[in-house]
């Protein structure tokens, strides 16, 4: 199956608004948070995207045989802002979501690798520690890609979710 990264557009917004309603509502049973008086999640950051710089936004797009056309299959957002102060940091995992259709096929893993292709220098990433299917996960990837060379801090003082959990933070470079 063939994994691409395409960044968004300012045409294709509304369409990373939608996947980022999906990634909420999912990402709720860890962190707790309500919908709005709208009955949606929102994501405050989303026009920073396009007007600030430093900020990037990718689709995650599968082909399974060349045949099809590429489909959605989730999408990648990266910035430069340090999860934990005081530490190097060039770039940030924003956000990063596979729709459940593609997951635990490589499609994650590809679309981190060609992430940390277009993204070169020192990272931080963030997660959950209840999202146990995230921890697997970065857990693997990051110790494959790094060949074991990062630090993670558990529970990092500074870095807590909307339910007062504790993130855990990786930092390596690329």
């Amino acid at each position: 199956m063939k994994v691409t990264l395409r960044q968004v557009t300012l045409q294709e917004k509304e369409i990373l608004r939608n996947l980022l309603e999906k990634y909420d509502y999912e990402f709720s049973q860890y962190d707790r948070r309500d919908v709005n008086a709208l009955g949606l999640y929102g994501y405050d950051y989303l026009d920073n995207y396009w007007t600030e710089e430093n900020r990037w936004a990718y689709f995650i797009l599968v082909q399974p045989n060349p045949q099809e056309s590429p489909q959605l299959a989730g999408f990648v957002m990266v910035n430069n802002l340090p999860e934990v102060e005081g530490r190097e940091t060039d770039f940030q995992m924003a956000e990063f979501f596979v729709l459940y259709k593609y997951r635990r096929a490589g499609v994650g893993r590809q679309a981190f690798l060609q992430t940390m292709a277009l993204h070169k220098g020192q990272w931080q990433l963030k997660r959950h520690p209840k999202n146990l299917a995230s921890v697997r996960f970065w857990d693997r990837v990051i110790a494959e890609y790094t060949h074991g060379n990062y630090e993670l801090a558990a529970a990092c003082p500074s870095t807590a979710y909307d339910d007062d959990t504790l993130g855990d933070v990786f930092f390596f470079r690329s």
